[in-house]
């Protein structure tokens, strides 16, 4: 089976629209989370969000996409995944080409637009150019169609880790000669339907969110999106690369709808596959960019988890303090800032936190440092107890 590196990355989320400002802005601690300003909620300012000041119409602008129906979604998508191909260098042939795979994700896809199909269907005759757009499946038709790429083309939809297992999917895809690259990543833009949603969960904090502290009052929820260029390690003598993929792992512990086991069983589980697959032991892992929601539940289970596994847990931190949960694209968002970690040898500090959980008593790393660093590993969990653990190594 071939090796698989990472060879180019795009993204955009509430710190930065695009990876460099994203990177400067993790370095400085900055924190992209504030009261929404874009589109109307009884909740604007109530609840902060990591809400990217730009508007629809200037995304439409940017990038030239004036199709009917395209989302927000779909815009941030589109804008993660031409900096991605850019930075990898990939041609118009290259997309073309039938050993080039696009696997997408979403948690909410086009249900952002609820309001605007609802209204249609009950105002217009004629339908509403939402409805095809709808689904979770629309950014990444929509990404095929106007750069015709030629492979394997899929969307998945796990919750909060739906990215992460589309970094995964692409990856075995690679492995097992299926592809020779895939495009992979996510997107998810806020709306009231999320917004509304999250809320009547009752784990949404209207403080900035504190993962890992002991007073954590739930998460803030985000928008963003982000895609990795995969691609085997026989395309890529002289080119540029990031990193290896070379640990992944998927486990459901089907305990809750919305919560996992008391003793994090589908973290330990997603964690133990993803250093088996890549071969380490636990002893191996520089870094963890942990799921870190800050909700009472996640925080506490996936500390569980990692004591369980690495028994005294490595540097570990979590970024959704800078961002928000950005949901469907959060996996690939903590993916390219673990590759920034091993490709700039550096770690992030976690902001917002105080005081450790008293029953495990980890702390999330504080401060900036720099730090030889060798295989890092991000942590996606999510609904129904869908966990995915990928590992990245310094090529």
């Amino acid at each position: 089976m071939s090796k698989v590196f990472v060879t180019g990355i795009g993204m955009i989320t509430a710190i930065g629209d695009n990876v460099p400002a994203n990177r400067d802005a993790l370095i400085k601690a900055r924190c992209g989370i504030s009261h929404l300003e874009l589109f109307s909620t009884k909740y604007a300012g109530l609840l902060p969000c990591g809400e990217i000041k730009t508007t629809t119409k200037d995304l439409q602008k940017k990038l030239t996409a004036y199709e009917k129906g395209v989302t927000r979604t779909t815009l941030l998508a589109l804008h993660a995944f031409e900096e991605a191909i850019a930075d990898a260098a990939l041609s118009k042939e290259i997309l073309l080409s039938e050993n080039t795979a696009l696997i997408g994700a979403s948690t909410v896809g086009g249900m952002c637009l609820t309001d605007e199909l609802y209204h249609d269907a009950n105002k217009s005759e004629n339908g509403s150019e939402y409805l095809a757009s709808y689904d979770c499946s629309a950014a990444a038709i929509y990404l095929q169609q106007r750069f015709q790429v030629g492979g394997i083309i899929n969307t998945i939809n796990t919750a909060c880790s739906s990215s992460a297992n589309s970094v995964m999917y692409g990856a075995r895809l690679i492995k097992n000669g299926l592809a020779d690259r895939a495009i992979v990543g996510g997107s998810d833009s806020l709306a009231k339907f999320t917004i509304n949603g999250f809320k009547s969960l009752h784990i949404l904090s209207n403080e900035f969110c504190t993962p890992f502290d002991k007073d954590r009052k739930g998460l803030n929820l985000g928008e963003g999106a982000a895609f990795l260029v995969l691609e085997k390690e026989e395309n890529i003598k002289g080119r540029k690369v990031y990193a290896e993929v070379t640990g992944y792992g998927n486990s459901n512990d089907s305990y809750h709808p919305s919560s996992i086991s008391d003793d994090g069983d589908g973290p330990f589980l997603s964690m133990s596959a993803a250093l088996n697959v890549a071969g380490l032991d636990p002893a191996d892992i520089s870094f963890i960019n942990a799921h870190g929601t800050a909700t009472e539940n996640n925080d506490e289970t996936e500390s569980r988890a990692m004591i369980r596994l690495f028994n005294t847990p490595p540097a570990f931190a979590s970024t959704k303090a800078n961002t928000g949960h950005t949901l469907g694209a959060a996996g690939a968002v903590e993916a390219i800032y673990s590759i920034l970690n091993l490709h700039y040898q550096e770690i992030y500090p976690a902001i917002h936190f105080t005081n450790p959980i008293e029953s495990t008593g980890l702390k999330p790393v504080g401060a900036y440092l720099q730090t030889p660093l060798k295989h890092i590993m991000s942590n996606s969990f999510g609904f129904g107890g869908n966990c995915s653990s990928l590992i990245f190594s310094k090529s």
